[in-house]
């Protein structure tokens, strides 16, 4: 069982930046691959990046450029730096996890991810 919690999120005007953490609970390495997810009020749950435990990324085509994933102090821990924030950013952002090696660059499907976090918000004001 892995338990994700998120933390960082909040309000901030166009153009601000924003980071967002999860820590997994997990007895060990987590040794699989990690993500953020945001969904917005009548809108499907998208992928936004993905580490895996090797380091290998994945981005949303929306947020290249703008957004950064990176692992913290150990591989139980993944941030999300957000720049260049706009109205569009603005959703519920969950973090998730699957405790699987993994070769290559790691999915952004929901379909791949064992493990949710509750989700934190992010308000973009314009």
């Amino acid at each position: 069982q892995v338990q994700l919690v998120e933390s960082g999120g909040g309000s901030v005007q166009a153009g601000g930046s924003l980071r967002l953490s999860c820590t997994a609970s997990r007895i060990g390495s987590m040794n699989g691959f990690m993500a953020w997810f945001r969904q917005s009020p009548g809108k499907e749950r998208e992928g936004v990046a993905a580490i895996t435990s090797d380091g290998n990324t994945r981005y949303a085509d929306s947020v290249k450029g703008r957004f950064t994933i990176s692992q913290g102090n150990n591989e139980n821990v993944v941030h999300l730096q957000m720049n260049s924030l706009n109205s569009d950013d603005s959703a519920m952002y969950y973090c998730a996890a699957t405790p699987q090696e993994w070769s290559g660059r790691p999915p952004l499907t929901t379909a791949a991810y064992r493990y949710w976090g509750q989700g934190t918000q992010v308000t973009v004001s314009s």
